[in-house]
């Protein structure tokens, strides 16, 4: 008995240090734990979950997961870069394979996103760049030629030099700074751009500021807004200002698409983030199988007005 009591114990002290792993009824056990990149499991690191365009990013993403039978794991940033850094390395130490990540401030989050390179994660952004960093695939939608076509709309709907606003979302973020630059690219040219000022992408913020735009020039014309919660915040201060003003928003939410048939908007930009978000998964599966896939992905845009909205 004392024989085979120290046989038993040494082949158990010989499991634990060989990391052995124990099937039960087929269940598999853990041969250890596998570095990161190795798991097979994905991660994806939302900005915010409190915007509907991100919402649905995040929807089509566990929608081609769950079609793939994929482990994914959705972290939301709330808009605090400081969060999403710390979200970073928390899905890092769970070993994720691919990180798929829409970054608050393209900047903020360089050093997580490195980090996670040198463990052997795989890193796609959506939507955002990620500053300074070579990562394996960036899936966007084109955000300057959608701002060119909202601000065109402008000036084929009013015509050249009328007063015009811009509402630019969150400040660092590589979607506002690209839309930013493709209203200017036409505005500047064509349009009379008589003020231009952070709303943060916030519904609540785009009415603020566009209450205090119009108090300082009652005479605006037509207001860019950056996406459409900060355009439909715009078309409440407008209303409330009972003031007649165009205004173009960008990402075609449904309170967008409702508005334009109301005729409380004149137009947006359709981006499809649940196409973003769904192309973003099936690529990190095939980086997981050690394929090669595009170091970028666009996504087609479309102008939505009056014209087409119903289609």
């Amino acid at each position: 008995m004392k024989k085979l009591v120290s046989l038993l114990l040494s082949m158990l002290m010989i499991c634990s240090l060989a990391g052995c792993g124990i099937v039960i009824d087929g269940e598999g056990g853990s041969t250890g734990s596998k570095a990161s990149g190795e798991s097979g499991a994905i991660g994806l690191s939302i900005s915010t979950q409190n915007n509907p365009f991100f919402v649905t990013l995040a929807e089509g993403a566990k929608k081609a997961a769950k079609q793939a039978g994929v482990s994914l794991t959705v972290v939301d940033a709330s808009d605090d870069a400081s969060k999403q850094v710390s979200d970073i390395e928390d899905l890092v130490s769970k070993n994720v394979s691919v990180l798929i990540v829409n970054p608050v401030d393209s900047d903020a989050v360089t050093g997580a996103v490195e980090a996670a390179i040198a463990k052997g994660v795989k890193v796609i952004s959506v939507d955002r760049v990620v500053n300074g960093v070579d990562i394996d695939c960036q899936i966007a939608s084109d955000n300057v030629a959608g701002a060119e076509l909202a601000t065109q709309y402008i000036v084929d709907t009013l015509g050249e030099n009328v007063k015009t606003a811009e509402l630019v979302g969150t400040s660092g973020a590589s979607a506002a700074i690209d839309r930013s630059q493709g209203f200017h690219n036409i505005a500047d040219k064509k349009l009379k751009v008589v003020a231009s000022q952070t709303a943060d992408f916030d519904r609540t913020q785009g009415m603020t500021v566009m209450e205090n735009m119009l108090q300082a020039d009652s005479s605006i014309q037509a207001v860019f807004a950056g996406n459409d919660e900060m355009a439909l915040g715009a078309v409440e201060a407008i209303s409330g200002a009972k003031k007649d003003v165009l205004v173009v928003g960008f990402d075609a939410t449904d309170d967008a698409i409702e508005a334009i048939k109301q005729g409380r908007m004149g137009a947006t930009i359709a981006q499809q983030p649940d196409l973003i978000g769904s192309t973003a998964v099936e690529n990190a599966i095939k980086l997981t199988k050690g394929e090669s896939i595009p170091k970028e992905i666009p996504v087609e845009v479309t102008l939505i007005t009056k014209d087409n909205v119903d289609k």
